[in-house]
């Protein structure tokens, strides 16, 4: 629908940030995230300065039964609103820290980096993902699963409290002892129950990593070399197995230069045992590239290079039981016979994220021993397709040793929630979608209202 002119200007009256709408001046950069591929086309964007402009917004889009989509960094966007109201968060990146009770404030569009140099100072680290540019509080809400995860488990579990607007347009702070149960499915739920405007998170005392890569021609038999060596780990020690397919250019390195690599990137808590740790690996075959050594834990982005350009792709996700060579290997033979490229992460999981924590979390499979990721970058929608083609073909593989899959690495898409929660966690939340949001006004999440 279109909105009257004079309908948004008392909306802009109500709000510090700035207000567009289509077509307007400014438009387009404030619609814009990192996802290229599903770009938002909203009626009105409000580019939010507070947590009081999200309410005003709120209360607008509600009071005429607008939905409501929501974006920090825009690497998560799994439906492009056309229509209604977008509310850019990435203004609010306010860190506050709190040394002494180790714990960190973080607004809704604050990225990792802001908060991990601000905890870095204080030899403190958050349970932060592989790339620091991404949103701190959407990367949360989805569970969290960083380079610190089997030592600490999932960011989600150390959320202490947050604050959300809610589709009646009020600000609410929830905490384990204040509105529990909505506070619950904050933590690894996802974001379609409002607008988390900021969360209180604990932080861990990681100062240095032994951390790096070891690249190998993308072979069976490194597979097999990766999934013996993590069979039998210390919690300390996070690691996964990329699959990727390196370009022919000068800026990657001479021996991964269009060559298909298996990186083997690794992130030890323990220093003075990582070296030992890794002689296995080191041992059963000559890496092309080691890059392994103490690496502050404020520069661990270094060790996975994640791409900071803004692009298009595709990915998904399977959470397995066990790490099976030979479906695993037919899983990189798959995916590189694929018509898009296709880079293929193996991640062990185990330690801290098997154990969930005491107040509880909408996380499951928590008894998964390994997480495999498919992704692509795409270009329009015919190789957004075939991404999607080759991807079922690679999950299909695997199919046997599925649990079900990961809410974070949902990239580009809607997936069933059934396949993320458990029954009885989604029962839950989606009776907790209904009280807060009986109108489905926030429907541009991944929605845990859907049926199983």
């Amino acid at each position: 629908m279109s909105i009257p002119s004079s309908t948004v200007h008392v909306l802009a009256g109500q709000v510090r940030g700035p207000v567009r709408t289509r077509g307007a001046d400014g438009f387009a950069d404030e619609c814009g995230g990192f996802q290229t591929h599903l770009r938002h086309q909203p009626d009105v964007v409000v580019g939010a300065l507070g947590a009081g402009d999200v309410c005003a917004a709120v209360r607008f889009a509600a009071e005429r039964n607008l939905p409501v989509a929501v974006q920090a960094t825009g690497h998560g966007t799994v439906s492009a609103a056309d229509g209604g109201v977008l509310i850019s968060t990435r203004r609010m990146d306010t860190v506050r820290l709190d040394p002494g009770a180790g714990t960190a404030w973080v607004a809704a569009g604050a990225p990792w980096r802001r908060v991990i140099d601000a905890a870095a100072a204080h030899g403190l680290a958050p349970l932060s993902g592989s790339a620091p540019d991404v949103g701190a509080v959407a990367y949360t809400l989805g569970g969290g699963l960083g380079p610190l995860a089997r030592r600490y488990g999932y960011a989600a579990d150390h959320v202490r409290s947050a604050e959300i607007v809610t589709a009646d347009g009020r600000l609410r702070r929830v905490s384990p002892h204040a509105e529990p149960e909505l506070f619950w499915a904050l933590r690894g739920g996802g974001g379609a129950f409002g607008v988390v405007t900021g969360l209180e998170i604990g932080l861990v005392p990681v100062t240095t990593l032994y951390g790096g890569g070891l690249s190998f021609p993308a072979t069976r038999s490194a597979l097999a070399a990766y999934l013996r060596w993590t069979a039998d780990l210390p919690d300390t020690l996070t690691s996964a197995l990329a699959v990727v397919p390196f370009p022919d250019i000068p800026a990657v390195p001479e021996a991964l230069r269009g060559r298909r690599i298996a990186q083997v990137r690794i992130t030890c808590t323990d220093v003075a045992a990582g070296e030992e740790l890794v002689a296995p690996l080191r041992a059963a075959g000559a890496p092309l590239l080691d890059t392994l050594g103490p690496v502050p834990f404020r520069d661990y982005g270094s060790i996975f290079q994640d791409p900071t350009k803004p692009h298009g792709y595709r990915g998904d996700s399977a959470l397995l039981s066990g790490g099976d060579t030979a479906a695993l290997g037919d899983v990189l033979d798959l995916t590189a016979a694929a018509p898009v490229p296709c880079i293929v992460d193996i991640r062990h999981l185990g330690g801290a994220l098997a154990r969930p924590p005491a107040e509880g979390s909408p996380v499951g499979h928590r008894s998964a021993r390994y997480l495999l990721r498919v992704l692509s970058p795409v270009t329009g929608a015919e190789e957004f397709a075939a991404a999607g083609a080759a991807h079922a073909r690679a999950f299909a593989a695997v199919r046997s040793y599925t649990l079900g899959r990961s809410l974070n690495f949902a990239y580009g898409q809607r997936v069933d929630p059934g396949t993320v929660f458990e029954p009885e966690t989604h029962r839950r939340l989606a009776a907790v979608k209904s009280a807060v949001d009986p109108a489905n006004l926030f429907r541009h999440s991944q929605n845990v209202a859907s049926p199983c």
